[in-house]
This record gives C-alpha cells, sequence and structure tokens, in this order.
C-alpha cells in the first residue's frame, strides 16, 4: 500500500534535514548566498579569478538571481504545496537527491570554464525543471488550479535562466541582457503575487491578537489583481524595451500603485514585531525599486541603471526571501512566532547592505561595495547560525504555530 505523503514524513527516520522541503533548501540557501558574497568580494579585491565561463559580474548577478533565488522559491513551494492541496512532493531521499541536482548546478557554472556549455545549461537548468515538474503533479493532483499562475512565472523563471545561459555562450554580457531582465521580472511578479497573499493575512492575524481596530485590507482585492496585471506587462515592456521612455513612465507608475499597495495593509502598525513589520520593509523596496528604474532609464545622469535594480535584487528579493524564510522556519519547528534581537540584527543588515550599495552609486567613498557585501554575509550567516539549529533538528512539539 503506498504511504501518503502526511505519513511519509511521520515515518522518516532519516535526518530532519529531508523531512521538509524548506529545511535544505533554506539552509543551503542562505550558506550559497553568503559563499557567492565572499567571491564577489574577493573578485573585487582582486584576490582570486574565476574558473567560469561567465564574466566576473555576470556570474554575481546569476549566483544571487538564479543560483540562490531559485533554490528558495523550492522551500517555500515545497512548504506551501501541503496547504495548498493536501500533499507533498517529495520527502527523504527524493529531497536528498534534488538539494544535490541544485549544487550541481552552482558547481557546473562555477568551474564552467573547463565544461562543455550545453552541459553547464543542462546541470542548472534541470533543477528548476524537475521543481516545476513535481509542483505540477501536484496541482494536478489536487485539482488547485488557481495556483498553476506561480507555477507559470516558475516556467519564465527556468525560460529566463535559458536565455541568460545563451547569451553567456554567445559571448554576450549576459548581465545586462534580456535574460536577467526577464528573470527579475518574473521573480517581482511572484513577489507581488505572493506576497499580496501572505503579508496581509500575517498582518491581520497579528493586528488582531494586538486587539488593533485598524486592520488591512483582505488580499488580492479588485485592484490588487489589477495592479499585479498591470505590473506584469510593465516588467514584460521593461524586458522588450528597457530604454524607452515609455517603460520608464509605466514604472515609475506602478512604483507609486504598489506603494498605495502596500499602505492599504496598514503596515506602519506592525513597528512592535519585527517578524510582521519586515515584509512590509521588504514589499516597499518593490516601489521604490519601480520608481528608481524608471527614473533611471528617463534621467539615466541621476540614477544608475545598477544601483536602481539593486533596489529590487537586493532590497525586494534578498529581504523578502530572508523575512520568508525566518517566519516559514520558525513556524513549522514549533517555535513561537516572535523576532528575537538576534533575528531583528540579521533583518538590519539586509536592510543596510542594499542602503549601502544603492548609496554606492552617488558618492566615491572606498570600500562601500565591500563594506554592503559585509552586511549582506552577516545577514544570511546570521540566518544559518541562528536558523540552521531549527533546521537540522526534528519539529519541537508545541502549540506555538
Amino acid at each position: 500500500m503506498t504511504l501518503s505523503s502526511a505519513e511519509q514524513i511521520r515515518r522518516w527516520r532519516g535526518p530532519a534535514l529531508l523531512s521538509y522541503g524548506f529545511r535544505p533548501f533554506f539552509l543551503f540557501g542562505a550558506l550559497w548566498a553568503g559563499f557567492a558574497m565572499i567571491v564577489w568580494i574577493a573578485i573585487l579585491a582582486s584576490a582570486m579569478s574565476l574558473p567560469s565561463r561567465f564574466d566576473p559580474v555576470s556570474w554575481h548577478a546569476h549566483a544571487f538571481l538564479f543560483g540562490y533565488l531559485s533554490v528558495i522559491i523550492a522551500g517555500f513551494l515545497l512548504t506551501a504545496v501541503p496547504n495548498w492541496t493536501g500533499r507533498l512532493p517529495v520527502v527523504g531521499w527524493p529531497l536528498g537527491l534534488l538539494t544535490i541536482l541544485w549544487l550541481a548546478g552552482r558547481v557546473a557554472i562555477l568551474f564552467s570554464a573547463h565544461l562543455l556549455p550545453w552541459l553547464v545549461a543542462v546541470a542548472d537548468l534541470s533543477f528548476t525543471i524537475l521543481l516545476g515538474a513535481m509542483i505540477l503533479r501536484e496541482i494536478v493532483a489536487g485539482k488547485n488550479w488557481r495556483n498553476l499562475t506561480v507555477l507559470a512565472l516558475l516556467a519564465v523563471f527556468t525560460l529566463a535562466n535559458l536565455l541568460y545561459h545563451l547569451e553567456a555562450a554567445w559571448g554576450g554580457y549576459a548581465a545586462s541582457g534580456m535574460g536577467i531582465r526577464l528573470g527579475l521580472g518574473a521573480a517581482l511578479t511572484m513577489v507581488a503575487l505572493v506576497g499580496g497573499r501572505i503579508i496581509p493575512s500575517f498582518t491581520r492575524n497579528w493586528l488582531v491578537q494586538q486587539k488593533s481596530v485598524r486592520l488591512p485590507v483582505p488580499p488580492m482585492q479588485r485592484f490588487d489583481k489589477v495592479l499585479v496585471m498591470f505590473s506584469a506587462a510593465t516588467l514584460s515592456l521593461w524586458v522588450l524595451l528597457p530604454h524607452h521612455p515609455l517603460t520608464g513612465l509605466a514604472l515609475i507608475l506602478i512604483g507609486v500603485g504598489h506603494l498605495l499597495r502596500l499602505v492599504r495593509w496598514q503596515g506602519i502598525l506592525t513597528h512592535a514585531e519585527a517578524l510582521v513589520a519586515i515584509l512590509h520593509i521588504a514589499y516597499l523596496f518593490v516601489p521604490l525599486g519601480a520608481v528608481a528604474v524608471g527614473a533611471a532609464i528617463l534621467w539615466p545622469d541621476l540614477v544608475s541603471p545598477q544601483a536602481a535594480q539593486h533596489l529590487w535584487m537586493a532590497g525586494a528579493i534578498g529581504t523578502m526571501t530572508l523575512a520568508v524564510m525566518t517566519r516559514a522556519t520558525l513556524g513549522h519547528t514549533g517555535h513561537p512566532l516572535h523576532a528575537d534581537r538576534w533575528t531583528i540584527a540579521i533583518y538590519l543588515a539586509i536592510v543596510g547592505a542594499t542602503a549601502l550599495r544603492f548609496l554606492a552609486s552617488f558618492v566615491t567613498w572606498p570600500l562601500l561595495v565591500e563594506a554592503s557585501g559585509v552586511l549582506w554575509c552577516i545577514a544570511f550567516f546570521g540566518f544559518v547560525a541562528l536558523y540552521g539549529p531549527l533546521l537540522l533538528r526534528q519539529r519541537r512539539r508545541s502549540t506555538a504555530g
């Protein structure tokens, strides 16, 4: 008789790390984020050269957008699937094999100068392709059709990664190509879609506990749906016409729209609980990045495109993923949903890293970019130090959610 997924989890007697999707992927994702930044700082200091076919900047961009984000998406999706369908795609050694597949992609790209380009691409892309197949299986089995949108975004993200590989193989500067814009656009749309569900919901739950009379609007109202659709169209325009004035204007407009959306979620009332407040701070980088990228198109002498995109890459994606990783780890390991002072410290580090990286394009202070990288490492290695033990141990028996 075939065991259900829930029974497989209960009967699993192997390492706790392989008992749930978020455990290996959040842990190795954070380790990779810190390791890749150390490599980047060493490159900036001329202390090492990469054995990669990618130029250093293109490797750096790929390591964080496609390398880091893909594994965090996997951890989130494999943890969210039980809530969507009552099923779980993978547990135990199959989960371990999926983790090894992701690691193989990182190693292949790092040492790609010694490998065939098609082999590197296959090693890297196979992770999200297999992940997508697993998620599709569960959505179809659970008839959870509304979450096909998230799966479609994962498919676009994978297509963007393929395009990035092709641009690099053809000798282009992939870090400023269409692939990175398409991947970043898919990631931001996912943040807008998933964030639009969880941020007002988590905020409402906490404010109700505080007996607040002011509550956020419910998730995904008509305003939200129209804004997400318009945002997806605008980001598509940015992918195709990254320098057109119409693109810049549309990006500034969606920036204003997402700022209004954020205000409707009553984040100003969550300052007493950093675990909730950080979600609002992370989402704030979505409109800030949109306005900055739009301004960089319209007034290139005023704002650097690279600095503007870092508000999205490090700010929206880096901060949002760290916020979700801390909350999910606490909740799914049976610990109270509360950010202690050390968790607050890693939140401050990731926000500080983003601010310094943006500032580095406006001032000529030496080592400012490296200082940003150090704060980034503190944030993610700090997560490993604080939450790694929770990810490596079995769930604590507790009533805490």
